[in-house]
């Protein structure tokens, strides 16, 4: 892309002017070079112009209220995509607020590149006090991946190129690009600022693993009375979806799936332990990993949640995971695909075996568990339960595969978790590895930007404070999001009481909201619900309008517990214990 020559260039009698090109276009040539597609930002002082460019440029900008939530799109977009999602923002607060899910990107293991305009340097290197002046480098390197700044406009190729391949080889995560506006502005021989940009060779080559680890991890599983294969998000995001499900099958191992794994065997296949998850992991003496870190989320793999005596293989891109909670007696460092290609190709036919008694106890306690909660959701108590609205929601999922599922909230996430089933891979977004509350409408724009696809996020009433500006964005670019805010009125619960003056308890909030005006306010549709079958009724009408929806579902107020599942982790010294 190039522009006129720039005031005072004049060119000798009989020359044709040369053309030039600015730092604004070669960001965007390079972008283009690179396949970006999909910018998700806020414009601003510097980048309003880049914004524009890229749109005149081909490239699709989807222009959001708040940075922290273009910041969750771009996030949900590498990993869905598994190329990094682009964000755009200005510079010192708006970057920082950028920055928030740049972060939580790289804890989740997405690629995603931030680029943000920044002020003059040598106003900020000697913190003479320029317009927005902060040194954002600095402060990206701490919480992101990797953080590059381009201090000529000759480097804006190579800044993209790092930038790209960071974000994606070997464990993805967010990359910072930091462009100052003087290098936006540069001007410089169109010529010569093509030939400064190229396209990255295999950002993310495959990394195979070492045969004698391979046949290591056969041997393990080949001698494991209780085998148990856990899927992670990583093994998702991977899409080694053929693989993954060959494997399973072939060996005849139960396997259990992390939330963002769901859907990549579905949860209705016979080998699924997720109907017994608390049993599979206390008994199993074997247990594979396939893209998941004994983290927070998997009880560090400690007893007595775990048994004491498993033996544990971890699939992992990343060499310093393992071993990072638990001895690692079978180690498989490499990419998911070719890991399991190769443990497919390894392993000889009837190997890997799995004992019946195995198998029946597992069945008999997931038998136990689906009888308990096809009782919760049969029930229809009024005020409607988060059963009761989930089931509804859980039966129009599942005749409508094609939909994504967004979810986030502390009850809303839990119960929608076990409730709501999933048959295709990578079609359910959560809070992730940090449990952030924030990420539902980042995650749902990107989430139909990306696929097409219509997304039906499910917000408790207080995670989607977080983002629900974002609304408004749905209904201007009118994208197929319905939302479905599960409304107990409150943090955790709405019956919070305040003993002591007027105030609402710090867990309450607004008592009969009607979220569905909101929408309703930026021309989409909004439907008010009490029951299962209410709700039932506009969501089905929501998904088939093909529009912007939002759905206020009326829970009880009572609904609920403190912290959902997570309860344990709040500290109890002698703090006032919460209303029951």
């Amino acid at each position: 892309m190039t522009i006129a020559s720039a005031p005072g260039v004049t060119a000798t009698a009989g020359d044709a002017p040369a053309e030039r090109t600015d730092g604004y276009h070669l960001v965007v040539d390079a972008l283009k070079l690179n396949g970006v597609e999909t910018i998700y930002g806020v414009v601003g002082i510097p980048i309003t112009d880049l914004a524009r460019l890229a749109q005149a440029s081909g490239i699709r900008y989807l222009g959001f209220r708040h940075e922290s939530n273009a910041g969750h799109a771009a996030a949900a977009a590498g990993f869905l995509t598994k190329k990094p999602g682009v964000c755009l923002t200005v510079s010192a607060p708006g970057f920082l607020n950028g920055l928030v899910a740049l972060a939580n990107a790289t804890t989740n293991c997405f690629p995603m590149v931030q680029i943000s305009g920044s002020s003059e340097r040598r106003i900020v290197d000697l913190k003479q006090g320029d317009y927005e002046e902060l040194d954002q480098k600095t402060a990206a390197e701490r919480f992101a991946k990797a953080a590059y700044r381009v201090d000529r406009v000759e480097d804006i190729g190579r800044g993209v190129a790092r930038a790209i391949r960071t974000a994606t080889s070997g464990r993805p995560g967010g990359v910072y690009l930091d462009i100052p506006a003087a290098v936006l502005g540069e001007v410089m021989d169109a010529a010569a600022g093509a030939a400064t940009l190229w396209r990255v060779t295999d950002p993310a080559p495959r990394q195979l693993p070492a045969p004698e680890a391979v046949d290591r991890a056969i041997a393990l599983l080949a001698g494991a009375e209780r085998p148990l294969v856990v899927l992670g998000k990583g093994a998702a995001y991977a899409q080694a979806d053929e693989q993954v499900r060959r494997f399973v099958e072939t060996t005849g191992v139960p396997f259990l799936p992390m939330s963002m794994a769901k859907g990549l065997v579905p949860d209705d296949h016979p080998q699924s332990a997720a109907a017994a998850r608390s049993l599979a992991l206390r008994r199993a003496d074997v247990v594979m990993l396939v893209g998941a870190r004994l983290n927070w989320l998997l009880g560090h793999g400690e007893a007595p949640r775990w048994n004491p005596a498993a033996k544990f293989i971890q699939v992992d891109i990343e060499p310093t995971e393992l071993d990072s909670n638990q001895p690692i007696a079978a180690p498989l460092v490499g990419d998911v695909g070719s890991v399991l290609t190769a443990l497919l190709e390894r392993t000889g036919p009837g190997r890997i075996t799995v004992a019946e008694p195995w198998r029946q106890e597992l069945a008999a306690h997931a038998a136990r568990n689906v009888a308990t909660m096809s009782a919760h959701l049969a029930a229809d108590p009024h005020p409607m339960q988060f059963y009761g609205a989930l089931g509804a929601v859980r039966d129009i999922v599942r005749a409508r595969p094609d939909v994504y599922v967004v979810n986030e909230g502390a009850n809303a996430l839990d119960f929608a978790r076990n409730v709501i089933d999933m048959a295709v891979p990578r079609h359910r977004l959560d809070s992730g590895t940090w449990g952030v509350m924030g990420i539902g409408m980042g995650y749902a724009i990107a989430a139909t930007v990306e696929s097409g696809a219509p997304v039906v996020a499910v917000e408790g009433d207080s995670a989607f404070g977080f983002s629900g500006m974002e609304l408004e964005t749905i209904c201007r670019y009118q994208l197929p999001v319905v939302t479905v805010v599960l409304n107990n009125g409150g943090v955790y619960k709405g019956d919070g009481v305040n003993r002591v003056s007027a105030d609402p308890s710090p867990t309450t909030l607004m008592p009969d909201a009607r979220h569905e005006l909101l929408i309703e306010a930026f021309g989409g549709k909004g439907y008010h619900v009490t029951t299962p079958a209410g709700l039932t009724a506009a969501l089905t009408a929501a998904l088939d309008s093909g529009g912007p929806a939002l759905i206020d579902c009326v829970i009880d107020p009572s609904a609920g517990t403190e912290s959902g599942h997570l309860t344990s982790f709040n500290p109890t010294g002698i703090t006032v214990a919460p209303p029951r």
